[in-house]
């Protein structure tokens, strides 16, 4: 062979290639120069999902720039592709038309149509659609005794599944075309309606229900989301705290010690669960959390309108009390302990709220003196007090659990005393995160000025009583 026919029969075998190449779909008919072919197969590798591996080619010509649904060629491509009914239904841009519809139609105009690849697996979903009645069985499963008004429908996806549906969907679908975690959710909550035969409020946010699905291993799990209610207590003993105080001895452990018989418990009663357990079991929930607008001590009332709180109510299984029946069982429980006026349905955010509350306090203490009293010099010192701006080190008190520094405290107003003896007790009106106390005693001189620094004796607190807190109740009840 001369050299002339060996180089035309080497250019005949590279226009063959080339021709077999075209056809394939992966580019052009025609290019320029070698460096032009790398260039669009490189392009085509990483830009188009099909990389010509991942399905046996039958035979058929497939055109992967065809335009897109809902063209009748954009429809046709995605048949061919191997696309389920479910996905046609959303691509294809057809309102008002089943995929079932849609692939009929097309094949009316093409009876020759058909996928041009042995796919098992629909390459937008991977027929996830096929497995919505299973999931859906076995959300009802859960939620059959669980009592809610909203439902929240979340669902995982493999990340290259939902990547390969994107990048086909955004080239071959119809504009707008509903994604497929969007699509599914939908599918899930048509199945659900049609399953429980009522419609069921789903929502975006704040549901009563939250239901997630792994769309890899189907499995369903279902957060029942908790239940906030807003209420003002009066604390009327002594001896309890506003929250659970776990045992000292044993730390709060399952099975307590004999130190706590057993309960877990320093005090076996808290306005926590005075207020929370009666709620609880109403609701057949699992735990309660309590939040309050600050908190008193164990020995000190709270007494006028009450303390804001909010009781959070952990997993209910119901979710609608009769409200006034609750707060009747709460009064009667706590036998003089705790008592609220009412209890209302709020949410979370008011939470934050509340915790973040820098409302003056009312306080009236009664107090103890080591010396001998002079009533009008007595009462002239502890009138000095009001109006001034105390300095309050950290009490020695609650140096294990607050910060070591000197805090600014008002006074806003001190007056009312009442000398009895040894006893004095007096009103006070004050900042935020005054520690009334150390105003009398002093704390070994951590507060300037004290009601002990100004009269010159020592002072025994007999008791403290909150007697109102001045928290704009309009708003935190809003």
């Amino acid at each position: 062979m001369s050299q002339t026919n060996s180089k035309d029969s080497e250019e005949n075998n590279e226009d063959d290639e080339w021709h077999k190449f075209s056809n394939a779909g992966y580019s052009s008919a025609s290019v320029d120069s070698d460096a032009e072919i790398d260039k669009n197969v490189n392009d085509n590798q990483s830009g188009v999902w099909f990389d010509g591996d991942d399905f046996e080619f039958e035979g058929k010509t497939l055109d992967w720039n065809s335009p897109p649904c809902p063209t009748p060629l954009g429809v046709a491509h995605v048949i061919k592709i191997g696309t389920c009914n479910h996905c046609i239904e959303r691509v294809s841009g057809k309102k008002n038309m089943s995929g079932e519809e849609i692939r009929s139609e097309a094949h009316v105009r093409d009876g020759t149509l058909d996928k041009s690849f042995e796919t098992i697996l629909c390459p937008l979903c991977e027929n996830l659609f096929d497995d919505i009645g299973n999931i859906v069985n076995r959300i009802v499963d859960k939620i059959s005794n669980l009592e809610y008004s909203t439902i929240q429908i979340g669902i995982h996806l493999p990340k290259d599944l939902i990547n390969d549906e994107d990048e086909i969907r955004s080239r071959h679908g119809a504009t707008g075309s509903r994604p497929l975690k969007s699509a599914m959710v939908v599918a899930i909550q048509n199945e659900i309606n049609i399953n429980l035969g009522t419609d069921v409020n789903f929502v975006k946010e704040k549901p009563d229900l939250m239901v997630l699905i792994d769309g890899l291993t189907l499995r369903v799990d279902v957060d029942v989301r908790p239940i906030y209610f807003y209420g003002r207590y009066r604390k009327l003993s002594r001896e309890i705290p506003q929250t659970r105080w776990p045992c000292r001895a044993c730390k709060g452990r399952a099975r307590g010690c004999e130190s706590c018989n057993e309960s877990g418990l320093q005090y076996l009663d808290s306005v926590q669960d005075l207020v929370g357990e009666p709620v609880r079991s109403a609701l057949d929930a699992e735990d309660t959390s309590f939040h309050g607008m600050g908190r008193e001590d164990i020995d000190v009332r709270m007494l006028g309108k009450g303390r804001p709180f909010i009781i959070e109510i952990k997993k209910p299984m119901s979710r609608i009390p009769d409200l006034e029946k609750l707060v009747n069982t709460i009064n009667d429980n706590a036998d003089g302990k705790v008592e609220i006026d009412s209890l209302k349905r709020t949410d979370r955010s008011l939470i934050a709220k509340i915790k973040a509350s820098r409302s003056e306090k009312s306080y009236t203490i009664r107090f103890k003196v080591s010396g001998e009293i002079i009533e009008e010099e007595v009462i002239s010192h502890i009138s000095d007090i009001s109006g001034v701006v105390l300095n309050q080190e950290t009490p020695q008190r609650v140096s294990h659990r607050r910060a070591a520094k000197i805090r600014k405290r008002k006074v806003t107003y001190l007056g009312n005393i009442i000398i009895e003896g040894d006893e004095i007790q007096f009103d006070v009106r004050c900042e935020a995160g005054t520690y009334v106390k150390e105003l009398v005693h002093s704390d070994e001189g951590r507060t300037i000025p004290s009601v002990s620094g100004k009269i010159g004796m020592d002072c025994e607190i007999l008791w403290l009583d909150v007697t109102e807190i001045h928290d704009d109740e309009e708003n935190q009840d809003n």
